[in-house]
């Protein structure tokens, strides 16, 4: 099968890997969260184990839009030597690093390299081409490895120089998914190929305009359609509602009517919030109160779903198949508006318990859920919003493709 890292003779060999190591730091540079590292460790495992002599690759951040005065990149805050500790500790081996990604000092490091060693070489975006798509770059970069595996799903919808374009220089029987990339892909599977019913999506978020292509493609496939957070407004403005100063999008209220008019005319449900908690202003101290969505008084804006759309949602997961959430219920990163984000967290964790396949699409859903100390209930929680987000939406992930040709 294409892809298929466990079909590779990698004993010996230079295997190079682009992981996903965009992980946050503090301001003394920790790392805060490593999940996208605990992510790849299965596959570089897998690599050490069978022998290979493995070089690491990633970016870390937009050093390109961050420029120091002089006009040259901040090598300090966006290195990826911040990490190494924790990569090191993680995968229970020593790793070496070396500050450039390509040219003769990295081929020094590789050239030393015993079977079983692991090479992180520095930020990919350090170099222009990489988020250009520079084909000299790619060459540079699959000069350095016999074997190219992609486990970045988080990079995947990007036609990077070292995510897809590094793939064309080397044929199917020298490049493979990472077991990472290939666990994204097969659970995306189960939501785009025959999900069990009924399927129900949780769409939240701030804008409509990020999610359209979405929820089009959601009122194909799936049963219900669930809307919650800051898109929710433009969708009751859109009815007639008054929303105060919620957050609307002005220009897509006739294609909210549409969405919901398209709904209707294949018998399937968009469901909106029935009730809010309304602040009057957009700040963790706010005054807030319970009211109706579609009655919120003017000077307050809605920052969560309200009590009864709470019961509601929980409610209409009950018997669910397949559950898809993508994006929160309200500003779940202040606490007075946290708790719509959390009810219909529980409420996907009891779907999965009660048999349902549920799928968390990344980004902000993904925190969401790790806050609420749910995580491990829910049956697959994707490690890249905006990928995933694309794969849903039917769209084909270049660094998908670079593998499959």
């Amino acid at each position: 099968m294409k892809g298929d890292l466990r079909a590779i003779d990698v004993k010996d060999k230079k295997v190079l890997v682009r992981v996903d190591f965009n992980v946050p730091l503090s301001k003394d540079y920790k790392v805060t969260d490593d999940t996208r590292i605990r992510g790849a460790l299965p596959t570089l495992l897998y690599l050490v184990d069978q022998g290979a002599k493995v070089i690491v690759m990633s970016h870390l951040g937009r050093p390109l839009k961050k420029l120091l005065p002089d006009g040259t990149v901040d090598r300090d805050q966006f290195s990826l030597r911040h990490i190494v500790a924790d990569f090191s500790k993680l995968i229970g081996q020593p790793i070496a690093f070396v500050d450039d990604t390509i040219g003769d000092e990295v081929s020094k490091n590789i050239n030393t390299l015993q079977s079983g060693d692991i090479l992180l070489l520095e930020n990919t975006r350090f170099y222009p081409g990489e988020e250009k798509g520079d084909p000299q770059l790619a060459n540079q970069l699959a000069s350095l490895g016999e074997v190219y595996v992609n486990d970045a799903f988080g990079a995947a919808h990007r036609a990077h120089a070292s995510t897809t374009l590094v793939a064309d220089h080397f044929d199917e029987s020298h490049k493979a998914f990472g077991f990472l990339m290939q666990k994204e892909l097969d659970n995306a599977k189960k939501i785009q190929t025959n999900p069990a019913r009924p399927f129900i999506a949780i769409l939240g978020g701030a804008k409509v305009s990020d999610k359209i292509l979405l929820i089009e493609a959601l009122l194909e496939k799936a049963d219900k359609i669930i809307i919650g957070g800051g898109m929710a407004y433009t969708f009751l403005k859109a009815q007639g509602g008054n929303v105060g100063n919620s957050m609307v999008e002005e220009d897509k209220l006739s294609l909210a009517i549409e969405l919901m008019n398209k709904a209707t005319s294949i018998n399937k449900q968009i469901v909106l919030p029935t009730d809010s908690i309304a602040a009057d202003k957009f700040a963790p101290d706010a005054t807030y109160r319970n009211v109706s969505s579609d009655a919120i008084p003017d000077g307050w804006m809605g920052l969560d779903i309200g009590l009864e759309a709470r019961i509601d949602y929980t409610r209409q997961l009950e018997g669910a198949g397949t559950v898809l959430w993508n994006g929160p219920m309200g500003v779940f990163e202040m606490e007075a508006f946290a708790h719509g984000t959390k009810a219909v967290a529980q409420a996907v964790a009891q779907a999965t318990k009660n048999g349902a396949f549920s799928l968390i699409g990344g980004g902000d859903s993904a925190a969401a859920i790790e806050q609420s100390g749910l995580a491990d209930q829910v049956s697959f929680i994707s490690t890249g919003g905006g990928a995933m987000l694309e794969l849903l939406e039917g769209k084909t992930l270049p660094g998908v493709t670079a593998i499959l040709k």
